[in-house]
Formats: C-alpha cells, sequence, structure tokens
C-alpha cells in the first residue's frame, strides 16, 4: 500500500495540496500541513496535489 508523505522542511505552506486534494491534506493546529488518516488515498487527487506543489515536498511512499 502506498501513502502519500509531506516533507515539511522544504514545505511553503503553499496550500495548493488542500486546494487540489482537501481529502487528503489539511493545515494543523500547528499551521503544518498534515495527512489526513484513511483507509485508502485517491491516486489522482495526489498526483495532482504532487504535481502542483511548488516546492516538490509530496511524495508517495510504500508501507
Amino acid at each position: 500500500m502506498k501513502v502519500p508523505v509531506v516533507d515539511l522542511s522544504p514545505c511553503s505552506l503553499c496550500g495548493a495540496c488542500i486546494e487540489v486534494s482537501p481529502s487528503v491534506f489539511r493545515l494543523n493546529d500547528a499551521g503544518h500541513i498534515e495527512i489526513i488518516e484513511r483507509i485508502s488515498y485517491p491516486k489522482i487527487e495526489v498526483d495532482e496535489a504532487i504535481k502542483y506543489c511548488p516546492e516538490d515536498c509530496i511524495y508517495w511512499e510504500d508501507i
């Protein structure tokens, strides 16, 4: 199974991932992007978030 991951170091908090895939990404109370826990993740939505991330900090990881 693959899950999306956000590398917070280069993340500029632009919010593009939240706009493209609000069912997967959100802003947490600390002001950082986080992944919403799900049983599975919509590949098309996450791939769009990866495509539009200006910092290239979103990627898939096998678990």
